[in-house]
Formats: structure tokens, sequence, C-alpha cells
């Protein structure tokens, strides 16, 4: 789907306000509510926008610790990436999993309550799954720029 400066328009405010309602949206971009909502509909269904998201704040809901898990696999034949993938997806502390070059194969992003609940969930589940040769931690210690607002080209 070849977008248009509209739809830019359009992906960037919803990207920073998805609860925007469809009326403050077609002021914004000019247009009347029924196309407004066609173009949303249209960019829906092509699959560019894919999901709306409550974005929670990790601390207040008792989420205190952020860590980046640096993955080593024991091989790289698909059977064992396909594996530790699908162990991975059943781990909700797990919310990131990304297949990295480098010196590592995976690199996952941890949330936790605490220290002592992130090193049971090491110790526990992600140490123990047997396709997982090393790993190595980096705890977040704070954050200055963490978006969800893609840039549109």
């Amino acid at each position: 789907m070849k977008l248009d400066h509209i739809d830019r328009k359009v992906l960037d405010i919803l990207q920073s306000n998805a609860k925007i309602t469809n009326a403050q949206l077609s002021k914004e971009i000019g247009l009347s509510p029924a196309p407004t909502l066609e173009r949303v509909k249209k960019l829906e269904t092509s699959g560019i926008i894919q999901s709306y998201h409550a974005q929670l704040d990790r601390q207040k809901v008792g989420l205190g610790v952020t860590t980046f898990v640096m993955v080593n696999l024991v091989g790289h034949k698909k059977m064992v990436t396909d594996s530790f993938v699908a162990r991975v997806e059943a781990i909700p502390e797990i919310i990131e999993c990304h297949h990295i070059t480098g010196s590592g194969d995976f690199l996952l992003k941890v949330i936790s309550h605490d220290i002592a609940s992130y090193q049971k969930l090491m110790l526990e589940t992600i140490n123990e799954i047997e396709e997982v040769a090393s790993t190595q931690t980096m705890v977040i210690l704070s954050t200055f720029k963490e978006s969800k607002v893609m840039p549109i080209p």
C-alpha cells in the first residue's frame, strides 16, 4: 500500500494518541469524519496498523526491574531456534525477543517485580531452556528515551 501525506499524518497522530476520536482526528488532518474513518480502516485492513495498546507505567504496576538478556544458543539449526522461540513465547516476563547478529544469538527484554524475582526467572525458567548455552544480563538503571512512535518515511 502506498502512503500519501494524509495517511502519514494519520499514522503520526494515532501513534501519539490512539484514543483520539474520529471527529478530532478528522479535524487535525483536514478531512470530514467519513473519509477519515475510511483511511483508518484501510490502514488497519492492510496491516500497517496492527493493534492499539495501553502503555502502562511499569513501576506503578509493580514491575520495577527491566533487563536485557543476551542469549547464546547451543546451535544454529532451525529446529534449535524454533524450539527456543516457542519456549520464550510462553514466558510473559519476556516482553521482547530479537534474533540478532554479533556476539549473541537473541536479545530479550525482560521485566520483573524485583531482582529476586528476576533471579528466580533466570535460574528456574530461562536458563533451564535446553537450547540456551549461555546468557549475559544488562540491568537497566534508568531510561532516558523510550518511544513506541515510529518515524514515518
